[in-house]
C-alpha cells in the first residue's frame, strides 16, 4: 500500500510546459520572465501593486525587517505558536522577540495579550509579526486596530495562507508587509521560494534592492550597503506561475479534505479540530485536531506503522531552548495545543479512500 504523505507537492499543471520554455530562452540564471509573470500573478490575486520573489518566506521577512529599520535591542513582537523561520530574522537584525501566545477561538496570536504586551514592554515595540497559523487567519480586524493605535509596523507571515480571507480580503494583505512561502510542502510550491507583497512603492523597491546584493545603479558592481543573494530563480518562478493558474483549485482540494476528515471522525467526541474565526475562510493548508483524552503521539506511531506521516503541533517558540531568556506573554493555549494537537495528511492529491484509511487508523486507536 503507498505511503501517504503529510503535505507532498502536487505537480499537474503547466509546470514542465513553462520551466522548458525558460530552458529554451536560456533565462536559467536567477531573474527573468517568469519572475516577473510570478510576481504579477501575485500581485493580481492579492490586488497589492507590488511583490517581491525571494528564495524563501524567511527570506522574505528579513527583508521587511531590514527595510522597517529594525535593529539592535529593538523590540518586535511575534506570535509564539509558530515555525522558526517566522522568527529566526528578528535574530538576522539583533533585534529582541517578544512572543505572544494564542487564543484558543483561532489557535492564532491573542488580541488581548497583544495590547497588553506593548503596554508591558521594555519600550514601545517596532514590529509584530503575525503568523496565520495551518491557513487561518487571525483577528486581523482587533490586531490591525491596535498596532494602528501604537504605530506598530504589521508583518504578516501568510507563509501557510496564501488563499485565505478575512472578511473578502485576501491573507497579507493588512499590514505593511505580507509574506508567502511556497516551499515543498506548501499548498502551492516552486521546491523552495517565497515572496513579499506590499503597497507601498519606497518600502518595496528597498526591499527589492537588498535582495539583490545592495548593488548600486552602477555598469560595475557598486556596494555602499550590505546585502543578500535573496531573488528567486527564472526556473522556479515559471513553477510558480504554473501553480498559481491552480490556487483556487487547491484550496477548495484542501478543504474538501478537512471536511471529509471532520464527516469520518464526528462521532468522536474526545477530539476536535481547528476552529475558524466568523467572517473568515481558512485555505485549511493541513487539518489539524486536538486528542483531549490520548496521547497524540500514540496515534502519530500508529499512523507511522501503516505508513502514514502525521507531525506534532508547532512547539511554541517560548518553549525553545533558543528563545528560553526571551521575553514572552503566555496564557497556556498554546502549550495545550502543542501537547495534544496533530497534523494530518492533507496533500491535495488525496483521495476520500485515502482519507477513511487514515480515518480507520485514529478510530482505531482511540477505541482501545
Amino acid at each position: 500500500m503507498k505511503r501517504i504523505f503529510l503535505s507532498p507537492p502536487h505537480i499537474s499543471g503547466n509546470e514542465q510546459k513553462y520551466i522548458a520554455e525558460a530552458f529554451e530562452s536560456n533565462y536559467i540564471a536567477p531573474l527573468g520572465p517568469f519572475v516577473d509573470r510570478f510576481e504579477q500573478s501575485i500581485c493580481d490575486y492579492t490586488d497589492v501593486r507590488h511583490a517581491l520573489a525571494t528564495t524563501s518566506g524567511t527570506a522574505a521577512i528579513h527583508l521587511a525587517l531590514r527595510v522597517l529599520g529594525v535593529g539592535k535591542d529593538d523590540i518586535v513582537l511575534a506570535s509564539t505558536f509558530t515555525f522558526i523561520g517566522s522568527v529566526a530574522p528578528i535574530l538576522y537584525q539583533e533585534a529582541t522577540p517578544y512572543f505572544i501566545d494564542s487564543e484558543a477561538q483561532s489557535w492564532n496570536l491573542d488580541p488581548d495579550l497583544l495590547r497588553e504586551a506593548v503596554v508591558s514592554a521594555p519600550k514601545m515595540p517596532k514590529a509584530l509579526i503575525l503568523t496565520h497559523l495551518y491557513g487561518q487567519l487571525a483577528d486581523m480586524e482587533r490586531i490591525v486596530a491596535i498596532c494602528q493605535e501604537f504605530g506598530i509596523a504589521l508583518i504578516e507571515d501568510a507563509a501557510e495562507s496564501l488563499g485565505a480571507t478575512y472578511k473578502g480580503r485576501e491573507s497579507g494583505t493588512f499590514g505593511h508587509f505580507g509574506v508567502y512561502s511556497f516551499n515543498g510542502n506548501k499548498i502551492l510550491t516552486t521546491s523552495g521560494g517565497g515572496m513579499l507583497i506590499g503597497r507601498d512603492s519606497v518600502y518595496m523597491e528597498k526591499a527589492r534592492f537588498y535582495a539583490t546584493q545592495a548593488k548600486e545603479d552602477a555598469v560595475y558592481y557598486e556596494h555602499k550597503e550590505l546585502g543578500y543573494n535573496y531573488r528567486m530563480s527564472n526556473i522556479l518562478a515559471a513553477m510558480g506561475v504554473a501553480q498559481m493558474e491552480l490556487l483556487g483549485e487547491r484550496v477548495r482540494a484542501c478543504r474538501q479534505i478537512f471536511d471529509w476528515y471532520e464527516e469520518e471522525l464526528r462521532d468522536i467526541e474526545e477530539i476536535s479540530f481547528m476552529p475558524e474565526l466568523e467572517g473568515s475562510q481558512g485555505n485549511r493548508w493541513l487539518s489539524t485536531m486536538l486528542f483531549e483524552k490520548h496521547d497524540p503521539e500514540s496515534v502519530r506511531l500508529a499512523l507511522e506503522e501503516e505508513d502514514i506521516e502525521s507531525r506534532p503541533l508547532w512547539k511554541p517558540m517560548h518553549q525553545q531552548p533558543l528563545f528560553k531568556d526571551a521575553l514572552s506573554l503566555t496564557n497556556g493555549t498554546s502549550e495545550r495545543l502543542f501537547a495534544q494537537g496533530l497534523c494530518l495528511p492533507s496533500g491535495t492529491a488525496m483521495t476520500h479512500s485515502d482519507v477513511k484509511r487514515v480515518s480507520a487508523v485514529i478510530k482505531k486507536v482511540l477505541s482501545r
